[in-house]
């Protein structure tokens, strides 16, 4: 079997989306420096690099990232390629679903950008509203996107969220998927056991057959 990572890696200078905490790492303990072993003290936000967003993170009393159901993060999952020449996802993408789909990675244009440099665009590819409402009749339980944001609101509405995490679907957000081409894969998820969390930075991987 072949491992993909799609996991953004953390580090001093990482794209972080407009607003958030920028990550950073100090190191407390340094062989260099004479101390017997090393160790780094670590700034980020809930939502650094590749993440998982809960109920909670725009739904008052919902599900924290620590009480989310794990199962809905790991088993079958579909990458499913996006029009490279698409701005945005509509739910004429979600409608080539197969049938009985639960969770689904989005490569969008955003991929190829990230691989040639991992730098913040705000022009990033994202879902539109009618995708996420056709995502939620389908009951998918996870939507994944190459993007650090599921939606590009300008509105600051954000209907995307709310309509995915209001109807129990969890968000997946900041993964790398050029290396992954589309088609059915076993995704590995797991997000930090943060308590209360409103976000999980996490480690995410795709088993291909």
């Amino acid at each position: 079997m072949r491992r993909i990572d799609i996991s953004m890696p953390l580090y001093a200078g990482m794209p972080s989306f407009p607003g958030d905490p920028i990550f950073a790492s100090h190191p407390v303990r340094s062989m260099d420096r004479g101390d017997p072993y090393n160790l780094s003290e670590l700034v980020l936000g809930s939502h650094a690099g590749t993440h998982v967003d809960p109920p909670v993170h725009f739904i008052p009393g919902e599900k924290t990232v620590d009480q989310v159901d794990l199962d809905a993060l790991n088993g079958p999952c579909r990458v499913v390629d996006v029009d490279p020449r698409l701005g945005s996802v509509g739910a004429d993408v979600v409608s080539r679903l197969p049938a009985g789909t639960t969770r689904v990675l989005f490569r969008t244009a955003n991929s190829a950008r990230w691989e040639r440099s991992l730098t913040f665009f705000p022009d990033y590819v994202a879902l539109r509203p009618e995708a996420a409402h056709a995502l939620v009749e389908r009951k998918v339980r996870l939507v994944g996107i190459d993007a650090l944001s599921v939606e590009n609101d300008p509105s600051g509405s954000f209907p995307v969220h709310r309509a995915l995490l209001g109807h129990g679907a969890l968000i997946l957000e900041g993964i790398l998927l050029a290396a992954a081409e589309a088609g059915e894969y076993t995704l590995t998820c797991l997000p930090l056991r943060l308590r209360s969390g409103d976000g999980g930075p996490a480690r995410a991987t795709l088993t291909a057959p």
